[in-house]
């Protein structure tokens, strides 16, 4: 019992010391005490700062961004709000089927023309990655289509094409995460290479998924014992891609690759569903973009011949903040900028997330976005501006859906491996962000005092990202002792 009671004892004690002593402790026994920190803890119900460290000074935010990118268009265009993707020709077809001119495929920002469950649910997609076409091809079918004597064109053109934002990284165009933003995405705009091994004998099987002729695939991976490595290699706007490297017998793996032109990969894949159905296309799949120097271009095609109506909006950002969906970020972005400010474009969308910053009174001096996912390396943000997004989002209307958007600790999304299993952490709903020398962790904790909205920045620590994260994670757990 006397253990026991010195144990009690030395806890409280514990418990007593002030939050900013106890997050100091943190940071100084931490690999990462030589990063740059900034922190601030806002008690939400007495409107009273509990502590902060370098609140005023700027930081990387990373995938932080998004959720300025996601409170914009909760409040712009609600939750309800949908996006459309539509099927349109110049004239109907003739008595025996025939389209006499061009097919359009016509994006409408909808980024869930994928394999993706909504709402969104833990776990690893599965299913066709091009239902969404499929349902589409379906319906062009059922409206008689049998012939298209023209071209099958994907169109963009709803936003600017710009598919890569200022502070992009040369080699993000490469990967799944870097995916170029369009108006008509299917599949997140991406294309996994599946490669497996046999024997050391035997050549190494190659297959695209999904399997649609798309890159021109130069595949020199050797069959050898021991650890496998594999590089990828493309050059800009390039549809050649090379693999090589070594994988070990009976090795399988997986590249997830991003699409150079999803215009014309929806174009190409639209085209396949027509043919499979017995859809004659005597024309090339093509692609329609708009540049910044072209206005508003009129819509093509009057005769709709199909449509598909995207979930709605809150199950789009839901997704964007469980998983920190870059491209999903990007698209919401410019789908504001179009609605709002009639033009949909990084820069539009951007001058929409400012004025929006300007009424719940977030100073311009307090942040610099170039971009809505925060893969820019060009953005800069404080630990105050972002606690300000936080309580003046607790505080509107749309509280209970903007606190569901983000991963619960040691749940889902992108915390479901943080926290070191501990049971307090479900108390901790907060977006991740992560990039080359820089960690983030900001949302709300259930503290014993009442609820509270914080922010949590680390850059340029050459500690390994665990270490970084693991002394974030303590830091974010102190708030729900």
């Amino acid at each position: 019992m006397r253990r026991l009671g010195l144990l009690l004892c030395c806890a409280l004690v514990v418990a007593a010391q002030p939050l900013p002593e106890r997050i100091g402790k943190v940071l100084e026994a931490s690999p990462a005490r030589r990063a740059f920190w900034g922190i601030q803890v806002l008690d939400l119900e007495r409107r009273q700062v509990l502590a902060e460290v370098n609140p005023q000074h700027f930081f990387l935010p990373a995938s932080n961004t998004k959720l300025f990118t996601t409170a914009l268009a909760l409040m712009r265009l609600g939750p309800d709000y949908r996006f459309h993707t539509l099927v349109a020709a110049t004239e109907k077809p003739d008595a025996e089927g025939r389209l006499r001119g061009d097919l359009y495929l016509i994006g409408g920002g909808d980024p869930t023309l994928s394999n993706r469950t909504y709402p969104y649910v833990k776990g690893p997609k599965s299913g066709n990655p091009l239902q969404g076409i499929e349902e589409l091809a379906e319906q062009v079918y059922q409206a008689g289509v049998r012939r298209v004597e023209g071209d099958v064109v994907g169109d963009d053109t709803a936003y600017v094409w710009e598919p890569y934002p200022d502070g992009w990284a040369l080699d993000d165009a490469l990967w799944e995460y870097g995916a170029p933003v369009s108006a008509l995405t299917v599949n997140d705009n991406v294309i996994q290479v599946q490669l497996r091994a046999a024997s050391e004998d035997e050549p190494v099987s190659v297959r695209l998924f999904p399997s649609l002729d798309y890159y021109l695939l130069d595949v020199r991976i050797q069959v050898q014992a021991g650890v496998g490595r594999v590089w990828v290699e493309r050059l800009p706007g390039s549809h050649h891609l090379r693999v090589w490297g070594t994988l070990a017998p009976k090795e399988q793996r997986t590249v997830s690759l991003a699409i150079v032109d999803p215009a014309l990969y929806a174009a190409r894949a639209f085209r396949d569903a027509l043919r499979r159905r017995g859809v004659v296309v005597a024309g090339r799949a093509v692609a329609r973009h708009r540049y910044a120097n072209q206005k508003a271009m009129a819509p093509v095609g009057n005769v709709e011949l199909a449509r598909r109506e995207s979930p709605p909006l809150i199950e789009v950002l839901r997704v964007i903040d469980k998983v920190s969906q870059n491209l999903h970020a990007e698209i919401v972005l410019r789908e504001v900028g179009r609605v709002v400010r009639g033009e949909g474009s990084r820069e539009a969308g951007l001058t929409e997330l400012a004025a929006f910053l300007d009424e719940i009174g977030i100073a311009r001096t307090e942040y610099r976005f170039l971009d809505g996912s925060g893969l820019s390396r060009l953005n800069l943000v404080t630990p105050t501006a972002i606690v300000r997004l936080l309580e003046f989002m607790y505080r509107s209307p749309h509280r209970e859906a903007w606190v569901s958007l983000l991963p619960i600790g040691g749940e889902d999304g992108t915390l479901s491996a943080r926290f070191g299993g501990a049971a307090r952490a479900r108390l901790i709903r907060a977006k991740t962000g992560t990039l080359s020398l820089s960690n983030a962790l900001s949302g709300y904790a259930d503290s014993p005092g009442g609820p509270v909205a914080f922010a949590i920045l680390a850059n340029n620590a050459l500690a390994a990202a665990a270490e970084v994260r693991a002394a974030i994670d303590k830091i974010a757990l102190l708030l729900v002792e």
